[in-house]
């Protein structure tokens, strides 16, 4: 299957794979805001540098995970320009159905999760 020149957007594929790294590095961040007191000091290599670096990581094996697998390219080319509500219940359905590719690209962003981990 061919893409368009524009393909798909880095964001719908990334925003159904790792919205949930997302949301804790906005909430990462926001913590400080929300409180009077100092920030707690952070273990190291827990910079907005080093979550740049985890995320670029997770982008670009995310990006040859595709490449290699046409059949999960496919299926997420069909999730452009849908809000994430809308793809919410079809990512999950197909990976329901595939278990081994919902395996796969839970390594994938497994650094991304163990950084929020480590460094909430």
């Amino acid at each position: 299957m061919m893409l368009s020149p524009r393909g798909i957007r880095p964001h719908a594929v990334m925003s159904a794979v790792g919205a949930g790294a997302l949301a804790g590095a906005m909430l990462f961040g926001g913590a400080a805001v929300a409180t009077a007191q100092p920030p707690s000091p952070k273990p190291p290599n827990c910079t907005p540098a080093d979550w740049a670096g985890v995320r670029a990581g997770v982008a670009a094996a995310t990006s040859a995970y595709l490449f290699t697998h046409p059949p999960v390219n496919d299926f997420f080319a069909t999730l452009e320009g849908q809000s994430r509500e809308e793809m919410q219940p079809k990512v999950q359905a197909y990976l329901d159905a595939n278990p081994q590719v919902r395996a796969e690209m839970q390594g994938i962003k497994q650094p991304a999760v163990d950084f929020l981990d480590r460094c909430k």
